[in-house]
């Protein structure tokens, strides 16, 4: 069974279990990464009082369309999605993104920024790759991202030029 809740309401020892998963699940999993996942909704699921799965949705806005013109979005961001590896391949982890996806409504798109493992996972889930150019709008001014570009992947896209610039805030570590 998932769970799911606010940051603010989920519960101390889960979100360290949380993190913990994380710590597993990611050879390179850094703070900032953390970070990313908290303030909006958490979706988990737990076995024996251990947190096995994991992901979150928190709000980003993200500007589409390039300097002459485009609108901003409120775009749900999919972060710290992971399964515990001895309870992986158990469909905890698509349950996990059922529950952030029941979500969609409240933005104008959903988007996640892939790893190689997790993809399969979602394009079976009907999730697509931006196909437009990556930016963010960062200390520098804007700034293409070139080397996410086929990683950032969307959902509920409806309406949207997926072949559209889309430029992200910004924030420390990965931007996307």
């Amino acid at each position: 069974m998932v769970i799911t809740a606010h940051t603010a309401r989920v519960p101390a020892d889960v979100l360290a279990g949380s993190r913990e998963l994380m710590d597993l699940a990611f050879d390179d999993f850094e703070d900032e990464d953390w970070n990313h996942a908290l303030g909006g909704e958490h979706a988990w699921a737990l076995e024996d009082g251990r947190v096995v799965a994991h992901g979150s949705l928190v709000l980003r806005r993200c500007y589409l369309g390039d300097d002459e013109g485009g609108r901003v979005l409120r775009v749900g961001y999919v972060e710290a999605v992971a399964v515990h590896p001895a309870h992986q391949r158990r469909g905890l982890g698509g349950a996990v993104m059922a529950a952030l996806e029941q979500l969609a409504p409240a933005y104008d798109l959903l988007a996640l920024g892939a790893s190689d493992a997790g993809r399969p996972m979602y394009d079976a889930r009907g999730w697509v790759p931006w196909r437009g150019t990556l930016h963010v709008l960062g200390p520098a001014g804007r700034v293409r991202c070139d080397e996410e570009e086929g990683y950032v992947l969307v959902h509920s896209a409806d309406g949207l030029d997926l072949d559209a610039p889309l430029t992200c805030d910004w924030r420390d570590g990965d931007v996307w």
